[in-house]
């Protein structure tokens, strides 16, 4: 099959690889029919990930058509539409039981969701099926709940929005597609005030479509003192970290009202936790790798009602075999979010 390939620091290829085939009675191969750039792969073309000992294809968000299924998926079969989340779960474990699927005992991931095929481990538990095949005008609204918009909700849920409170002011830290996200599901879930940390126009337009109230352009120190002059010096309710480095981190925290719960899901990497500060302030920390399968049904709902559209993130498409511009040009902070297409 043709698949992007990543060889090295900066270098995005689309090649030739075999085809992904059946490995285990449970798992399926899906044609892709869609696709995208996740940030978090600009980690692996930044080099952040460590050293590239050979070429692999890289990612992990798609949408497509059950091409073959093996002998002990029972629900789904050649010719459905499907929605993969990133992180695949038998659904049936006591990890996911408890909601936590992305912990799953069987757990698997997408890891050529930028190709033509992509091999999902634990169908069943995985993957969501559309009653009907969706309009191409849809893809990137279903691409973006792969993911990004799972990942941005559970960083709202993760910060206490959606447990039954309503009001307050939820801060986003963060303005990648993830943020931008986690911006639309705390308008969703109830925050009365939201507001996003962006320093970039285009984002802070999209954010605004998504339900933020204020924007705060301003990082570091100034960033933090614009967050507490909005709100009258006590804190954000909720905070949402959305990046996954040191800094953010640490606005994260500074941010927060002593009392609240910063719900982080950005992809740490060199990050030094203020504990000293946590425990001061009595500031929470809670989130992680996004269990999308807890969240797919009821966002894909939302989806199709109408009621989001977190497609918006998009903002450059290109085909497949241009994926090494798409690269740079998110790399670079010319593109939020590009999707891929045939």
């Amino acid at each position: 099959m043709r698949a992007t390939t990543i060889h090295g620091v900066g270098d995005i290829r689309f090649t030739q690889v075999p085809d992904p085939a059946l490995q285990k009675p449970t798992d399926a191969i899906v044609k892709i029919v869609g696709s995208c750039i996740c940030g978090s792969d600009l980690w692996n073309y930044r080099g952040s990930n460590g050293d590239i000992d050979e070429p692999r294809t890289i990612g992990h968000e798609c949408i497509g058509v059950i091409e073959e299924v093996g002998a002990d998926v029972r629900d789904f079969k050649a010719g459905d539409f499907v929605i993969v989340p990133f992180d695949h779960c038998d659904n049936t474990c006591p990890h996911c039981l408890a909601g936590v699927q992305s912990v799953c005992e069987n757990l698997g991931f997408t890891v050529s969701g930028q190709s033509e095929y992509a091999l999902v481990n634990q169908a069943d538990g995985s993957l969501v099926k559309l009653d009907e095949t969706p309009d191409p005008s849809m893809y990137p609204d279903l691409l973006a709940l792969t993911d990004v918009m799972a990942t941005g909700w559970h960083a709202a849920v993760m910060s206490g929005l959606g447990s039954g409170a309503k009001g307050g002011t939820a801060v986003v830290v963060g303005d990648g597609a993830v943020g931008l996200c986690g911006v639309l599901a705390a308008a969703q879930l109830g925050a009365e005030r939201v507001v996003a940390m962006s320093r970039h126009e285009a984002r802070q337009e999209i954010a605004k479509k998504f339900g933020a109230t204020d924007i705060v352009a301003a990082r570091g120190k100034e960033g933090e003192a614009a967050v507490r002059e909005l709100t009258a010096g006590v804190g954000a309710d909720y905070v949402l970290e959305c990046v996954g480095t040191d800094q953010s981190f640490k606005t994260a925290s500074k941010v927060a009202r002593p009392g609240a719960t910063v719900g982080f899901v950005g992809v740490p990497h060199d990050v030094n936790l203020p504990v000293n500060a946590l425990f001061r302030t009595n500031v929470g920390l809670k989130g992680g790798m996004a269990p999308v399968r807890r969240y797919l049904p009821d966002l894909l709902r939302l989806t199709l009602e109408g009621t989001i559209n977190p497609g918006l993130v998009f903002d450059k498409a290109l085909p497949f075999a241009e994926a090494a511009e798409g690269y740079r040009l998110m790399d670079e902070r010319l593109a939020t979010k590009v999707q891929l297409t045939y």
